[in-house]
């Protein structure tokens, strides 16, 4: 049978252009926390997870309080962080990895060791459910299940609430099933990614 991850990032953060770690949802971050929730009301999740960090539990609050039977858990697992190291043959991702000290790479990458072995082994029989988390950490799993180089996770973005799901077997290879998929966010909700300058 299958395991399947929904796999949810958390809404806006307000006042996240200022460069603050962390903090509350914005107004425009809790409409897209209850879209989200919205869409996702009729799955039949068994459990549910979220990074502690404020904008994730707010996120999963919003979204629970629409899914009156489903409970989510904090998971240190899915703290934010920096998953892998940079790519071992070009330079385009010094200036991102200029600010970050090994000690964070290394300790990225034992959580994430962790959060493999927690939440990318098979379940008996079919579950579904809902991981609320930050965008490294969806990227990094979407590179597992695809089994690509370890530093494969960058440029593999989430939007504020996107979803991505993603499905776990354990006789057949994992699957991605939809990435960033924001169908159910209008086009002023949609927030979070790159600004991709044209050509």
């Amino acid at each position: 049978m299958s395991r399947y991850l929904y796999l949810v990032r958390h809404g806006e953060q307000l006042d996240a252009e200022h460069g603050l770690p962390d903090g509350p949802l914005s107004p425009r971050g809790r409409r897209q926390a209850e879209a989200i929730a919205s869409r996702l009301s009729g799955i039949p999740f068994t459990k549910a997870w979220h990074s502690p960090l404020e904008r994730a539990e707010e996120t999963a609050r919003i979204m629970t309080e629409r899914m009156p039977a489903l409970v989510s858990e904090p998971s240190s697992l899915l703290m934010d962080c920096i998953p892998s190291g940079p790519p071992p043959s070009t330079n385009a991702w010094d200036a991102f990895f200029g600010s970050i000290s090994e000690a964070q790479i290394e300790a990225g990458q034992a959580q994430m060791a962790d959060a493999a072995s927690e939440f990318l082994t098979p379940a008996i029989g079919e579950n579904h459910e809902l991981i609320i988390t930050h965008n490294f950490v969806i990227s990094w799993i979407v590179r597992e299940v695809l089994e690509a180089p370890s530093w494969r996770w960058m440029g593999l973005n989430q939007a504020n609430c996107g979803l991505t799901i993603v499905r776990i077997r354990s006789t057949k290879p994992n699957a991605l099933i939809a990435h960033n998929d924001l169908g159910h966010l209008p086009a002023e909700l949609r927030t979070g990614e790159p600004v991709v300058q044209p050509y």
